[in-house]
């Protein structure tokens, strides 16, 4: 996951608008793949809006305790 992160941050440069990633594969998300989800709500912070689609449960539970959610929008 991080190194799709990693790409997202690469096409993100200099582009505005929104982004979306497609969670709904993701199970788990371990502590590199935080690190790169703060990076990328980082990078992105003022330039363009990262939507993650498909978040379940206990991702959307992690990304709330490490207080990452309130940087993304959600979709169902």
């Amino acid at each position: 996951m991080a190194g799709a992160v990693q790409e997202v941050l690469k096409k993100l440069n200099g582009a505005g608008g929104e982004v979306v990633l497609d969670f709904s594969s993701v199970l788990r998300i371990d502590a590199g793949a935080l690190r790169a989800m703060e990076n990328l709500a980082s990078t992105v912070d003022g330039k363009a809006q990262v939507a993650l689609h498909g978040v379940n449960t206990g991702v959307y539970k992690v990304l709330k305790l490490m207080k990452l959610a309130r940087r993304f929008s959600f979709l169902s």
